[in-house]
């Protein structure tokens, strides 16, 4: 499979990635290597796993990185009360020894987070790392084993290599570096805003039922937004759902009703402070420059 072959394919699925992207994907499909996605929030980094998942027709496991995560909710950990009822179960009995410890620390008591459950599965799933700049920097050590030999080692049960390798997604929103030693081992591609070309393309592909003026309308607006100072620039699922609201409420023209217009930027602006800059007469003329 090519480059080009892959990105006809994402967008039959609805994704509509530029050259660079698809490039990336490719070589992380050919490499087997994992792919760091960076980029603002809203680009399309998370919504490119499970697309490449759909069109794999393989499981999407989803890691959502958050600070304070750690490995026995990333990776593995034990299944404590089954562990204890057994443990009661055996002292009852009369049984004790190796042969309970050896029973109660068996893959039958071990519980399955993202991470291992990834290279476990009989088909390589897609495993999306999401917002790895979240997570703090000591949990990347515990990525290093998986990322590098896709393998997991367990004190009690010894090394879990993986079954099948993982396609792996990681993501990143830049809010802070991440380790060289994560960074050596994946390949790398900054996502950007989509141009106008593109971003009309996705949302012809999401929402097909939109008049050619009024998608037109929708993304110029979108991106001369995306050039005032906000706190938070409006990404591709927030045009989307833009889009939604003009349809919902019979909107042909965005100079047709300033009023309108304005109260619809609740899909845009997710701050109090963006949507006291953006008035009425702002958003009327963003909306005349974009006609």
């Amino acid at each position: 499979m090519t480059w080009t072959s892959l990105k006809s394919r994402l967008a039959g699925a609805g994704y509509v990635a530029s050259d660079d992207l698809a490039v990336a994907l490719q070589l992380a499909l050919t490499l087997g290597r994992p792919l760091l996605l960076e980029g603002a929030a809203g680009v399309g980094k998370t919504e490119i796993a499970r697309t490449l998942s759909m069109i794999e027709d393989t499981r999407l496991i989803r890691l959502q990185c958050y600070e304070g995560l750690d490995a026995s909710q990333a990776i593995y950990e034990w299944n404590y009360q089954r562990q204890l009822l057994s443990i009661r179960a055996a002292a009852e009995s009369g049984e004790t020894g190796k042969a309970v410890e050896d029973r109660i620390f068996s893959r039958s008591f071990l519980l399955e987070r993202p991470l291992l459950a990834a290279i476990t599965q009989a088909k390589a799933p897609v495993l999306l790392i999401d917002e790895i700049d979240r997570a703090d920097e000591e949990f990347e050590a515990f990525l290093l084993e998986i990322l590098s030999d896709f393998q997991v080692s367990i004190p009690e049960l010894g090394t879990i290599s993986a079954v099948t390798r993982p396609i792996v997604i990681l993501t990143s929103n830049g809010t802070r570096d991440l380790s060289d030693a994560l960074r050596r081992r994946c390949l790398y591609t900054y996502v950007e805003y989509p141009d106008r070309t593109t971003e009309l393309a996705i949302l012809k592909a999401r929402c097909p039922e939109v008049e050619a003026r009024l998608a037109n309308q929708i993304v110029g607006f979108v991106q001369k937004l995306r050039e005032e100072e906000l706190e938070k620039t409006p990404g591709v699922a927030e045009m989307l759902d833009f889009a939604a609201a003009l349809m919902g409420l019979g909107i042909a023209d965005l100079t047709d009703d300033p009023a309108v217009l304005h109260s619809t930027l609740t899909t845009l602006l997710k701050t109090r402070t963006d949507q006291a800059q953006i008035t009425r007469e702002v958003a009327s003329r963003l909306a005349g420059k974009a006609a």
